[in-house]
């Protein structure tokens, strides 16, 4: 019982569909003409003047050879410094630093690892925490009615 055999949508069926649709099509005669032949107005017999544009017809622009331009390159500035950490800051980078090292050396510190990784958990959470909770809740307030958009 194969399925692909009994189906009546095969490839054959489907081409024999397509066929028939193209000569029902091409009875009727649609697309007999298509694409339409290109219709060109006769060109005026009158030569055009060297120098003037025929009506109607933009100007071509040339650019102009330039050497300055091949030397000249974008520089961008350098970057502002880094604002330094505060103290906050990198205690709360120490206390996660202090976790990862309990979850992957527990013995270093002499304990068990059934003691370290939850204790480990909490210093790390703790120390993401910590960071979380000195992010600035608002626009400085010097920054007026419009700051403009805020990520």
């Amino acid at each position: 019982m194969d399925s692909r055999r009994d189906s009546t949508d095969g490839p054959e069926d489907v081409d024999a569909a397509f066929a028939e649709i193209v000569a029902s099509l091409e009875r009727d005669g649609m697309g007999a003409n298509w694409p339409d032949p290109p219709s060109f107005d006769e060109p005026a017999d009158e030569p055009v003047a060297a120098g003037i544009r025929p009506e109607g017809q933009p100007r071509v622009a040339v650019p102009e050879p330039d050497d300055e331009d091949d030397d000249e390159h974008f520089v961008p500035p350098d970057p502002p410094p880094l604002p330094r950490l505060r103290v906050g800051t990198i205690a709360a980078l120490v206390i996660i630093v202090v976790g990862v090292v309990l979850l992957v050396v527990p013995q270093l510190f002499g304990l068990s690892t059934q003691i370290s990784v939850p204790v480990a958990l909490v210093v790390l959470c703790g120390g993401v925490g910590w960071l979380v909770m000195r992010v600035k809740p608002g626009p400085p307030p010097d920054s007026g009615w419009d700051d403009g958009a805020v990520l």
